[in-house]
């Protein structure tokens, strides 16, 4: 592999950048130097980013050129230059300060794009270089990088998982690609794994409900994976990892012209195939997986500038954990236990702006999901059809920015399972109408609502109010939210332990919709000093509280899961506080703690909901040395307890989880020529959950259990805990300590340059 890395490096390094010159320099404002600042090609083909002291290194083509320089804060500015060959252009570029802020632009949060400092809502903006300072093989395990957010796994055996946001579950979480929701309840981890994380532009994170523009399943929050443009991507892209397990992760992207069409193409290929079990339960400790997405974006050039993009994905895997003597002719049967799921899946998504005088737009995605599991014994099999579209109409009156839309979407659902007796539709239409009022320059106020007609519960109302207040000067930002939002349940799509075959699975009566109100205060502070160090402050306190909440009752009977609406209230509540400094010499540290209470109040009774941490802390510290162009990211995080599901009162494992932490180190180098070459270790502290997390894994088809007349389990001699087989005692991954390397690289275009030479001591950035 290592042969072929240095082939690519030659075979490209001499044949695209041979007749080639250096513009060195810096970017200054009042002989102060002006960090970060952009400096590129009028044309957008090549470009750099300054380093924390304003210095900037440049490799152009021989001849003349235009640099535009730009800076947050400042007014742009252009400079011509010549270069020539063997010499390196030295200049000083002057920019000069500008009440015109130039900043990140968010679309998540209103349907329209704003700056992140003018939205009336809290969006969180993590770009592709902030999930570099931790490579991973999906979206799905880069969040854990992100305060207020955690991967959860919900199986110890095939280690399916959901993403939970202030301590909600997943199935309240809702899962965008370029804005579209792609991702239906069957397939949550699968729409944040297998896209080629070198096309992610960028990924928008909203904490609280989104209903109102979104509509089911945004209750939690939401994540809005952005991928490149394509007129914006890398000509050629690609990225390789292996870890010491023996996994590969590997992402190509491919940028085309076909006529006035630009096309993006990206490939993700994970592989890993060798089974291990090192803590002797007798079970892979990591699943094993075989999975390939190709992912296709289209983006056509329109009169008057108007959009037009086509994206499509397919994802197959091959996923499956248990015992390790298991084989393929085992799969369903009784005698080796293994958990086995082939997944087919596909998605189109789209927007097309109509050939009107006001900006109207249509916005469409359709998926198709195929799922063929085994657990034990016990097959699911399902099929689901979603089908959405929307038209809105974006409009300003006066100091009214309005947004109208209205949508339709259709789930076609049908499984093997008992609660599946026929095939289920749902239509699902809706309107929705938004106006974001400006009362003057430091006040804006946000009035939203939604209204939806389910074709099994009928209507459903959402409204939403937002207000921002911010200083004169722009550094201090408030924002006070609060919205309502619904989720339609699928149990059978959401939750994994309904599917293990552990359980008996039982519905104490028809499951009404849940919903939910929340209330969300957000402060966000920004700090400047003439040294060139930038403090950022985001803190927010939080009230959530549910109606006919769904939850599993894994206690009343241990061989059932008991699903049944709370007779009662749940509430979600907590605080926030994630921090940046950006040091003079390029050294970045951010971190972020969240404090958060999620209980149940059923007939006086208060509960801590179960797998859901009370403190969690996040860190990323990187320290460039430029010198040598490397950089070194420090990164992990911490969990408080969090309570886990028992058997029952013999169950002798512990009841609630201790404190853990995973952290992970790299150092990154990066060539002249864009190339970088990174490598490290994670789990650092080598952490992993204790032995006995799958009850009985050594008779997981409970052969040595007694059950009484009532279906409880009667504890013997030889099962004198009175346990059965169970792998929903889980809260983290079995995976330990282990290397890893990689290799990326990225050719031509704007988002190339940025990858180059100045990457290596750029701050990632992420959010406000």
């Amino acid at each position: 592999m290592y042969r072929i890395f240095i082939l690519f490096a030659v075979f490209f390094s001499t044949s695209l950048f041979a007749q080639t010159g250096w513009v060195r320099g810096t970017v200054e404002s009042e002989e102060i130097a002006v960090p970060h600042a952009t400096i590129g090609t009028e044309n957008g083909s090549q470009g750099t980013v300054a380093d924390a002291e304003g210095a900037f290194l440049l490799e152009l083509r021989l001849g003349d050129h235009r640099l535009l320089v730009s800076a947050l804060g400042y007014t742009p500015v252009s400079e011509e230059i010549t270069v020539r060959a063997g010499d390196t252009t030295e200049l000083t570029l002057h920019l000069e300060g500008s009440a015109a802020v130039l900043e990140d632009i968010v679309v998540t949060g209103t349907m329209k794009a704003v700056s992140r400092t003018n939205s009336p809502v809290p969006v969180e903006v993590f770009t592709a270089s902030y999930f570099r300072a931790n490579p991973t093989p999906s979206v799905f395990e880069s969040l854990q990088t992100v305060n207020g957010v955690r991967p959860q796994l919900n199986c110890a055996v095939c280690n399916t998982g959901d993403i939970h946001i202030n301590g909600l579950e997943g199935p309240y979480t809702m899962v965008l690609i370029d804005g579209m929701p792609i991702v239906s309840g069957l397939s949550t981890v699968y729409g944040l794994t297998g896209i080629p994380q070198s096309l992610i532009e960028r990924v928008e994170v909203v904490k609280g409900p989104a209903s109102t523009l979104y509509g089911s399943e945004a209750v939690g929050g939401l994540i809005n994976v952005i991928t490149k443009a394509p007129e914006d991507a890398p000509l050629v892209s690609a990225d390789v990892l292996v870890s010491g397990w023996g996994e590969v992760n590997t992402d190509v992207g491919l940028k085309t012209r076909v006529g006035k069409a630009q096309s993006l193409l990206g490939v993700n290929y994970f592989n890993y195939q060798q089974p291990k079990d090192k803590n002797g339960d007798g079970f892979t400790d990591v699943t094993l997986q075989d999975r390939i997405s190709v992912f296709n974006k289209w983006s056509f050039e329109r009169s008057a500038d108007r959009v037009f993009t086509l994206a499509g994905r397919y994802v197959y895997e091959d996923r499956f954990g248990g015992e390790l003597g298991w084989d393929r002719g085992n799969r369903g049967s009784d005698q080796v236990y293994g958990e086995s799921i082939y997944t087919n899946r596909w998605e189109t998504f789209g927007t097309y702006q109509l050939p009107l005088p006001e900006r109207v737009t249509f916005q469409f995605s359709t998926n198709g999901h195929y799922q063929n599991s085994v657990y034990g014994e016990t097959v699911y099999d399902a099929t689901q059809y979603v089908g959405f579209g929307q038209l809105t109409w974006s409009k300003t009156l006066g100091h009214h920015d309005l947004l109208l839309g209205t949508s339709y979407r259709y789930t076609w659902y049908d499984d093997n399972t008992p609660a599946t007796q026929q095939v289920s539709r749902t239509h699902l239409p809706g309107a929705f109408v938004q106006d974001e009022l400006r009362l003057n320059a430091n006040n804006v106020l946000l009035l939203g609502l939604r209204y939806d007609y389910n074709s099994l519960h009928g209507s459903i109302l959402t409204p939403r109010l937002n207000y921002k207040w911010n200083s004169t000067s722009g550094l201090d930002i408030v924002r006070l939210s609060i919205g309502n939002g619904y989720r339609v349940a699928n149990v059978f799509t959401e939750d994994h332990a309904a599917l293990t075959g552990a359980r008996e699975v039982r519905f104490a009566d028809e499951l009404l919709p849940e919903t939910s109100w929340n209330a969300n205060v957000n402060y966000v502070r920004k700090f400047f000093s003439r040294g060139g160090t930038v403090v950022g402050l985001d803190g927010s306190l939080w009230y959530t509280r549910f109606g006919n909440r769904i939850l599993p009752d894994y206690e009343t009977d241990p061989n059932a899961i008991i699903y049944a609406n709370l007779r009662g209230s749940a509430v979600s509540r907590g605080a926030s506080l994630t921090g940046d400094i950006s040091l003079r010499g390029g050294t970045t540290l951010n971190a972020g703690v969240t404090v958060q209470d999620v209980y149940t109040n059923e007939e006086g009774l208060r509960k801590r909901q179960l797998l859901t941490e009370t403190f969690s802390g996040v860190w990323q510290l990187g320290v460039p040395i430029k010198s040598a162009l490397l950089r070194i990211d420090y990164t992990g995080n911490v969990y408080g307890p969090m309570d886990l599901p028992l058997l029952g009162e013999l169950d002798d494992r512990p009841g609630r989880s201790p404190w853990f932490s995973t952290q992970n180190l790299q150092l990154t180098k990066t060539f002249a020529n864009g190339m970088e070459v990174y490598g490290g270790v994670k789990n650092i502290l080598n952490y992993t959950p204790p032995v006995n997390s799958i009850a009985r894994a050594f008779d997981p088809f409970d052969r040595g259990v007694e059950f009484g007349a009532d279906g409880s389990v009667v504890a013997t001699e030889g099962n004198p805990r009175g346990l059965t087989f169970d792998p929903s005692y889980v809260y983290a991954s079995n995976q330990g300590r282990r290397l890893f390397i990689g290799w990326r690289w990225a050719l031509e275009g704007v988002s190339v340059r940025r990858l180059q030479a100045s990457d290596a001591f750029i701050p990632p950035a992420h959010s406000e």
